[in-house]
């Protein structure tokens, strides 16, 4: 042992390492029949050009449980790969004037040199990029497939419209109702898109939620609530004096048909049809309805909007009273939500009661309470509980579910409504009108309408070679590309401009990194091997868009026959955010911690430890500098005291006669291993597992600084081997430096994780609290088969007891054996 490898170098044992694991190709997999395999994959990150601390913790948690899973001789796969298209390459290319797609093969290049200094256990021989043509070549083949079974269409939907820069911007590129960059008035305008059927699959994807046991409760309750199954009521109002057969009818649901008879109001979308035709003789509704589409209204913004709104003039006849209401325009009413109309009951519901305040509507009691505990006072806020009706007609006394029945019952024999199941879940938009991403595989047809483009003349490979300017989407000006003859009729038409939703490529990555290397379809019989993922890891705010689209999208791919399981993701952990000072890191804050900088500085292991240590995965981490150093001068001393000590063998401790302090660090040992075992396998807490290895090295030095001898030495082997294998899936570097050093030969990411030697947790002595009243008064330690008597003995024995007995009489005595003995006194 040379003098250097006394001090930790984290630089050269991070260098060495790292070269004997490309040297071997050690995380180089391949199906294995014969082994339990596992799948880990964090999510994969935008090739923005930076790791970020979000990066590092979020890959350290992976590469945790890919490494210990290894250890338990499993056959596991961890790739990596790039969510390469997205609106910032476009951003980025305008700013520096650059091609997005040279901007991201660049960004790809540095962060794997990123990733790879970080020692993640990847196997990159399976890394891949959306925005390669092998990768999205297959996107667009399914997406054919989809079209020619009916689950794709085209029709009408809103966007974002800046006039100036001629282009679509995402919600988040409106500010205050303006374009981020031009600072012109965004315009709602109507454009043809692309669309999923996503609901097709809206009751399987609710159902199948009960199967994501290993999914955290609150986003599978997310996803339930995001698909929002209801039951209610469709039901008529009749426009009154409306000849026009497409207007003269309001659809509405609703989920209180026993409210029906507290109808004061009906409200439509300023979309809606019936509110364009009452405009076109009313210049100051229709002022108002083109205020409102120019103002983009998100469903989750509605609860907090303000409520604004105009009368039509237009009457609606209640299908049951048959009186008139008056119909609004509210921009509270979504046309993309439903019918784009409801019925407005302001006794009954809160919204409805701000909206009829605000401009004087009648407002009715048609519920009353069920129960005195229930206090119904209209002048204050609407009465939203279940109860009894009122005011309701034949329908009056009927508690609510009667009254559903009833209402529902009557409406049917009308011929003006029905129960049906309702779902808050729309299908999912995937056209952008933009250029950086995988172009949609379709031709537009005067003659044929939308042809998919076949299977021989795919990819549609997008123009990377392309001047992007601040006009629009380039595709949309290079006619080589748009001009197309149509598959069917052969004349001229036009290729779709529209790039796909990046949801997209993100949906199914996962699938296409158990087949690399597949030039002749999409999927093959590895997938099977590999899927679905036993363990995803990735940040709670994909909780609902991304996790959702791709638990449907791999229902797709089963029903295509391409893979045999119903769901993409057995375990889903989501970490929480990294913070400085209580606040997200950000570049705007100014608040960000550079990486490499900590990594040059103290090493990439000691990052990784810091990042797993400093909270549970699943809650926020605070940075600390001073934790770094804490993590930082843990390694020293761990590493100091392994490189000083003089590997043995271990004997069979079975055969051993070891005395009471050798016998107690073997139960130190075991216990923090079971534990250990635990925090990785079922709990996946690595800040305790780390706390746990600490208190062992401590125990260990404790035991050392008195024991000398031959068995001491190998109970002290034994305590350290397990440091190391605890930790290496944590710090791989720096155990693998350290292996050698406790006399192994081998390398310690291909040892097996340690048993629990079971005899060395039966203790000949244990622990007993002695109470008095109750209240802890002491602790004595005893031999473990004690007999009652014994403990009582010990108890009374005790200068603590005796010094709170004294003066006073002993009522009893309540021994607990193996816990407690509790002495009553008065």
């Amino acid at each position: 042992m040379s003098s250097n490898d006394i001090q930790y170098d984290p630089q050269a044992v991070e260098s060495a390492a790292q070269s004997y694991w490309e040297e071997h190709n050690s995380f180089r997999v391949k199906e294995d029949p014969n082994k339990e395999k596992f799948y880990c994959l964090s999510m994969f990150p935008y090739p923005s050009g930076h790791l970020h601390m979000g990066h590092v913790r979020n890959y350290a948690i992976g590469d945790a449980i890919s490494r210990y899973h290894r250890m338990q001789g499993k056959n596991v796969l961890q790739p990596m790969g790039w969510d390469a298209f997205g609106l910032p390459a476009e951003n980025a290319a305008m700013q520096n004037n650059v091609a997005p797609a040279k901007w991201t093969y660049g960004n790809i290049d540095y962060m794997r040199e990123q990733l790879q200094k970080l020692g993640y256990a990847y196997d990159w021989s399976r890394e891949l990029a959306t925005c390669h043509r092998d990768y999205y070549r297959w996107e667009q083949w399914f997406f054919t497939r989809l079209f020619e079974k009916g689950l794709v269409y085209k029709k009408e939907a809103e966007v974002n419209w800046d006039p100036v820069d001629q282009t679509v911007l995402a919600n988040e590129q409106v500010v205050d109702g303006r374009g981020w960059r031009s600072g012109a008035v965004v315009e709602r305008r109507s454009i043809p898109q692309w669309f999923v059927k996503i609901t097709a699959f809206a009751q399987e994807l609710l159902d199948d939620l009960e199967k994501l046991q290993g999914w955290p409760e609150k986003v599978r309750i997310m996803q339930s609530n995001w698909i929002g199954r209801s039951e209610g009521v469709n039901l008529d109002f009749e426009v009154a004096g409306e000849e026009d057969e497409q207007l003269k009818t309001l659809s509405v649901y609703t989920t209180r048909p026993d409210t029906l008879l507290g109808v004061t109001y009906v409200a439509v979308a300023p979309q809606h049809p019936l509110a364009e035709k009452a405009s076109a003789n009313n210049p100051e509704l229709a002022k108002f309805i083109e205020e409102q589409n120019n103002v983009k209204v998100a469903e989750a913004e509605l609860a907090t909007l303000e409520k604004l709104g105009m009368d039509t003039g237009l009457k609606a006849i209640h299908p049951v009273s048959q009186e008139q209401v008056p119909i609004f325009v509210a921009n509270f009413v979504l046309m993309s939500y439903g019918s784009g109309a409801v019925m407005a009951v302001p006794g009954h519901d809160q919204r409805d009661w701000e909206f009829a305040k605000k401009y004087a509507l009648p407002i009715k009691q048609v519920i009353e309470p069920s129960s005195e505990e229930s206090v119904c006072n209209l002048d204050e806020c609407a009465f939203i509980d279940k109860g009894r009706l009122i005011n309701s007609g034949q329908f009056d006394g009927l508690e609510f579910a009667e009254a559903f029945d009833a209402i529902a019952e009557f409406l049917n024999e009308q011929g003006k409504g029905e129960k049906t199941v309702n779902f808050r879940l729309r299908d999912w938009g995937v056209s952008r009108q933009r250029y950086w991403g995988a172009p949609i595989p379709m031709i537009s047809c005067s003659a044929c309408g939308s042809v998919p483009v076949p299977e021989e003349d795919l990819p549609v490979l997008l123009p990377e070679d392309i001047e992007f300017d601040d006009s629009g989407s380039p595709l949309t000006k290079i006619a080589e590309f748009y001009e197309a003859d149509c598959p069917q009729c052969k004349s001229k038409a036009r290729r779709e401009t529209d790039t796909f939703d990046t949801f997209m490529e993100s949906s199914w990555y996962y699938a296409r990194f158990a087949c690399p290397n597949q030039d002749g379809k999409m999927l093959d019989d590895r997938a099977d091997y590999w899927l679905p993922v036993d363990q995803y890891i990735g940040g709670i705010e994909h909780a609902i868009l991304h996790l959702l689209y791709a638990r449907f999208y791999h229902k797709l791919l089963r029903d295509e026959g391409l893979v045999k399981s119903d769901e993409p993701f057995t375990r889903l952990l989501t970490q929480g955010m990294v913070l400085n000072e209580g606040s997200k890191m950000s570049k705007s804050k100014g608040n960000t911690v550079d990486p490499l900088g900590l990594i040059e500085k103290y090493g990439a292991d000691t990052v990784r430890m810091f990042t797993l240590f400093a909270s549970p995965p699943d809650q926020s981490l605070d940075w600390s500098d001073s934790g770094v150093e804490g993590s930082y001068r843990f390694l020293k001393r761990l590493w100091k005291i392994v490189v000083g000590h003089k590997p043995v063998g271990l004997p069979d401790f079975a055969s051993q006669d070891l005395n009471s302090e050798q016998k107690q660090l073997r139960f130190k040992t075991h216990k923090t291993l079971q534990k250990v075992t635990d925090d990785y396998g079922r709990r996946q807490t690595f800040n305790t597992a780390i706390a746990a290895s600490m208190e062992l090295l401590n125990a260990t030095t404790k035991f050392l600084e008195s024991h000398s001898d031959e068995i001491d030495h190998a109970v002290v082997q034994e305590a350290l081997e397990s440091v190391i294998l605890m930790l290496a899936p944590i710090v791989p570097h720096f155990c693998h430096g350290l292996w050698n050093h406790l006399g192994h030969t081998g390398t310690v990411m291909d040892a097996s994780w340690p048993a629990v030697d079971e005899s060395a947790l039966v203790q000949d002595s244990i622990l007993i609290v002695l109470q008095v009243n109750g209240k802890l008064r002491d602790k004595i330690e005893v031999a473990r088969d004690s007999a009652k008597e014994e403990l009582e003995k010990a108890a009374l024995a005790s200068e603590a007891v005796q010094r709170f007995c004294e003066g006073k009489t002993i009522r009893k005595v309540i021994v607990v054996p193996g816990r407690l003995v509790n002495v009553v006194v008065s």
